[in-house]
């Protein structure tokens, strides 16, 4: 086992074991999220009926708005200003993180602080869900708002990048095909899942076929669209794409770590202002280091600083097309922890109960 070759087989004896355990670990927690939907759903529509959300949303879109616009500006402008990266003009500026600080606090300062004020916590624990069920239902719900946050910002792309043409074509090949058969499977399983009066057994073969879809979706779409050749959807742009891929996937992982952490305060602290208060505190450790920059020497301090620092990760990575692993695992792993001790927070609730 010490040749590359046994190396070779050991590394990929392991990543089929890895692959397996994460295969049967997201199939579990599939089939607890389909028994809790209800929950799923009603956490989410909530954030439609409450008038924060909706201050949140108006307050986002006109900060990024008005980024935007400073962007666009630089970007048509004659002389020897400009940006070479369009997005990091955007979501590097000092402004954008000064919003964001308040944002997931604000989205997440209800999710248990209200039900434990209004005593519908009790009632809520007493359901036939277990805790990691609730919690990951709140959790989602609230990081699918997060994401229905940034989808008008997806306008803002064809005149950062300067889109020059869309153009569509049967697709060649039997990834194109896969491709295709993938998209039309996600089609069907989301039609099937849509109405409220289909049986259980229906539902579940809707959301197994959803998931096929996705996955054959994804594993055909990488191999057809690396093969030259025409393409089943082609999008040309006068810059590189791929920052946005990265800053946007950066996003959502730095929004999935702040909001477990609002979470965790929310499910620790009976008052809704004080969560947010306390929230908004853990926030600015990652975020406020980005208004303090030390020396960019490389040294000790600046590399201190710049692994806890989430808006010097995108001024220095994301937003230029460049995908670090180090921030990756931060946030990967803080909201993983941060969930952990929400449902034990949850537990220790119910023992003391």
């Amino acid at each position: 086992m010490n040749t590359p070759k046994g190396q070779a087989l050991a590394a990929m004896m392991l990543a089929l074991l890895v692959g397996v355990a994460l295969v049967f670990t997201l199939v579990y927690l599939l089939a607890g999220l389909f028994r809790a939907r209800t929950l799923l759903r009603r956490e989410f529509l909530a954030y439609f009926l409450s008038p924060v959300a909706y201050v949140v949303l108006v307050v986002f879109l006109g900060v990024t708005g008005y980024l935007f616009g400073n962007t666009f500006d630089l970007l048509t402008a004659s002389g020897p200003k400009g940006a070479e990266f369009p997005l990091q003009a955007m979501f590097g500026d000092e402004r954008f993180w000064l919003v964001f600080l308040f944002i997931p606090p604000l989205l997440t300062m209800r999710l248990f602080a209200e039900e434990r004020s209004s005593g519908t916590l009790e009632m809520l624990m007493t359901a036939p869900l277990t805790d990691w069920q609730v919690v990951l239902c709140k959790y989602l719900a609230c990081l699918g708002f997060y994401t229905v946050l940034w989808l008008p910002t997806l306008f803002y792309l064809p005149a950062l990048l300067g889109w020059t043409g869309f153009h569509l074509s049967l697709p060649a090949g039997w990834a194109g095909w896969s491709l295709l058969a993938g998209l039309l499977a996600i089609l069907i399983g989301l039609m099937s899942l849509a109405p409220t009066n289909l049986e259980t057994r229906l539902r579940l073969a809707g959301l197994w076929i959803l998931g096929l879809g996705l996955a054959a979706a994804v594993a055909a779409g990488v191999v057809h669209y690396q093969t030259p050749g025409p393409h089943l959807a082609s999008v040309t742009f006068a810059l590189d794409p791929f920052p946005v891929l990265s800053t946007y996937f950066g996003m959502f992982l730095a929004g999935a770590m702040f909001l477990s952490i609002g979470i965790l305060v929310s499910s620790m602290v009976r008052d809704q202002m004080v969560s947010a208060l306390v929230s908004m505190g853990l926030g600015l450790l990652l975020i406020g280091a980005g208004f303090w920059k030390p020396e960019q020497d490389g040294g000790l301090l600046f590399k201190t600083v710049y692994f806890f620092s989430v808006p010097l990760h995108f001024e220095r990575s994301f937003t230029r097309g460049i995908i670090d692993t180090r921030p990756v695992i931060l946030y990967a792993s803080t909201a993983i922890f941060c969930l952990f001790l929400t449902v034990r927070s949850l537990e220790s609730r119910r023992w003391r109960s």
